[in-house]
Parts: C-alpha cells; structure tokens; sequence
C-alpha cells in the first residue's frame, strides 16, 4: 500500500501530465487512501478533469474535491449567455434528446431537468453544458422514464461483467429490484469501480444505480 506522501506525489503528477488541467493553482493532500484536492481554475471543466485524472491513479480510495471555479473577466459571462449557449449545444449533440430538457442559469451554476430514455442521454447533457465558458457548476436533476420493460437484468449486468477484460465480475454482487440495481462488493480501482456502474447502467428498463463498490487496491 502507498504512504500518504506517494500518493500525494502520484496524484500531482497525473494532475500535471494532463494538458487539459492547469495544475498550478491545485494543491493535493493524501491521508490513508483519501485525497482532498483544494485550490482554483478557471473552468468547471478543469475541475472534473482534475477529479478524473486523481481518480486513475493507483491507491486513491476516495476523493474530496474541494477545487473551486474563479473566472477571470476575459471568461466571465452573464446567466442569460449561459442558458442560450447550453440551449445551443443541447440542440446540436446528436446524444441528448434536447426537446425534454429545460434548462435554469444563476450566478453560472446550470441546473438541467427533464426526462430522457437512458442514462447516457442524461450524462450527455451534463458533458455538454459543463464544458461552456462561464459555467461554474452543473446539478443535473434529469429523471430517467425508460421506454424499455424490466426483464431479466441481473443475469444481463452479469453477462456485461463477464464479457469487460476491466472488471473482476466474481468480486461483484449484483442485486436488482424492480428499476433500481444495487452493486456491492470490491474492486481494485476507481476505473473498474466506474466501469462497473455503467456496465449496469447499460441494462434496458434501470431507472437508478447503488454503486456500493468499494475500493480496495
């Protein structure tokens, strides 16, 4: 297992290897497998990108993300840019159903709700608008009306888990009931962790998913 100052040092460097993040701003604390990371950027963006990139490292069992968005003048835009913006590019991804989403802006935080079909659609939704200039926060209150019957999902989930070369599926218990899917057991990384909640989030007629998965490297 990783001391608290190697993963400290790990998450650093992964915060710094991705051009996306400009970690100069971001300050990192590791304390027994739990990273807090503190600190500003100018983008939401950055901040999910800084969260996403501790989460692949290598003995990170939880994460505190503490960053927050402070935009300088040249990025700041009003609430009513925003919205025509996130309207605009709702219209233009071919994954989100945008006639079932509304969307509400203040002080630059973006709330979408709506119903949609699959989970993808919602998570679509919520990459599209988290990426526009100004934004400094997303809720995503979209609820889920899936079209398709509950049939036999557990054994579906299941298959998807033997099928991923990701996921140690024995390690993984699959409980279902109704909509709601509730996964409980261990996996080695926050990447098989994710892998594993969309595996089931892929079954037609899941309407919510209890990732119980914990991590343990």
């Amino acid at each position: 297992m990783k001391s608290d100052s190697e993963l400290q040092s790990d998450v650093l460097d992964e915060i710094k290897w991705r051009p996306s993040i400009d970690g100069a701003h971001i300050g990192v604390t590791a304390k027994s497998g739990v990273v807090t990371l503190t600190g500003y950027v100018a983008h939401y963006a950055e901040k999910s990108s800084a969260e996403a990139a501790t989460k692949g490292v290598y003995g990170v069992q939880g994460i505190a993300n503490e960053i927050q968005v402070e935009m300088s003048g040249t990025h700041k835009r009003n609430d009513a840019d925003i919205a025509a913006a996130a309207l605009h590019s709702l219209m233009w991804d071919f994954e989100v159903p945008n006639d079932k989403i509304t969307v509400v802006v203040k002080n630059g935080w973006v709330t979408l709700d709506g119903k949609v079909d699959w989970q993808y659609q919602k998570d679509a939704a919520e990459q599209c608008v988290s990426k526009l200039m100004g934004v400094k926060a997303v809720t995503n209150d979209i609820a889920l009306q899936p079209a398709a019957k509950w049939g036999d999902v557990t054994g579906k989930i299941q298959d998807a888990f033997e099928r991923n070369a990701d996921i140690e599926a024995r390690r993984i218990g699959v409980v279902t009931h109704e909509g709601k899917v509730t996964l409980s057991g261990s996996v080695a990384s926050w990447a098989e962790r994710d892998q594993a909640m969309w595996a089931a989030w892929s079954a037609p007629g899941v309407t919510s998913v209890d990732n119980q998965l914990s991590v343990r490297p």
